[in-house]
């Protein structure tokens, strides 16, 4: 299938994981390519997809601010002469623990790191899909906006939820979908950048392996997912075939409904 044949596609966090992901998948099926990450290792994407033919673009930036958002979106918009789809993929849980370890800083971080990203990008994407009377924007939620040891993450992610829903509302009759999917435990390479580089020191393995056991406790298949399995609800959330589709959070967690 080439459901994204000349669509001019944006991938936050796209070095690694979902979104390294979406971005071969959406680069098989057609897209042109603009790869946003604060990892080099972005070059490294967009060399692989250029060689098998793709057209990707990159660019550096931290979208935990307004300025790198917006930077990263009007390179975007230039480099592919305008933006069709955003995927919102950045973002992560910094710290395991039950609410009463965590400091305000800690949980000042973790809305930074999960909300924020989304927010702006979102508000820089309308500047290029609202003149052109078009535009998909898939955010990346999670299903741990109900789960344990994660309550400021949560609260990020639920952010992300009611991003999608009002932002929809307010653009659909303007021709632009908001969705979001939420997915459950992923599958995924150890990471090259990862989200707490002193996990070591300040991670107890027991506050962390809660939220694993957790997570395959709520799962009705009873396993993490995997890479594809995620990359797969975006892609559709994003083509035209889900077309009639806007406003709604797609759970992806094996029947954990989050």
């Amino acid at each position: 299938m080439q459901r994204f044949d000349k669509k001019r596609v944006v991938i936050t966090g796209a070095a690694q994981g979902i979104g390294r992901r979406v971005a071969e998948r959406m680069a098989a099926e057609g897209a042109e390519l603009v790869l946003i990450d604060r990892s080099d290792e972005r070059r490294e994407v967009q060399a692989a997809l250029q060689a098998q033919g793709a057209k990707v673009f990159e660019f550096g930036a931290d979208l935990e601010t307004w300025e790198g958002c917006e930077a990263a979106l009007a390179f975007a918009a230039q480099s592919l002469g305008g933006i069709d789809i955003l995927v919102n993929n950045v973002g992560g849980t910094i710290w395991a623990q039950p609410f009463e370890f965590y400091t305000p800083p800690q949980m000042e971080a973790e809305i930074r790191r999960s909300l924020f990203p989304t927010l702006y990008c979102c508000r820089a994407a309308l500047d290029h899909m609202l003149p052109q009377g078009s535009g998909v924007i898939v955010n990346v939620s999670s299903i741990a906006t109900r789960g344990l040891n994660r309550v400021p993450y949560a609260a990020a992610k639920g952010g992300v939820n009611a991003i999608t829903a009002s932002l929809a509302w307010e653009v659909a009759e303007r021709g632009i979908r908001v969705v979001a999917t939420a997915p459950g435990g992923t599958e995924a390479p150890p990471r090259v950048v990862p989200r707490n580089p002193n996990a070591a020191n300040d991670q107890r393995a027991d506050h962390y392996q809660t939220i694993v056991d957790q997570t395959i406790a709520s799962s009705f298949m009873k396993r993490y997912g995997t890479l594809d399995e995620q990359a797969g609800a975006i892609l559709f959330l994003a083509s035209d075939d889900a077309s009639y589709i806007t406003g709604v959070t797609l759970p992806v967690g094996g029947g954990d409904l989050g």
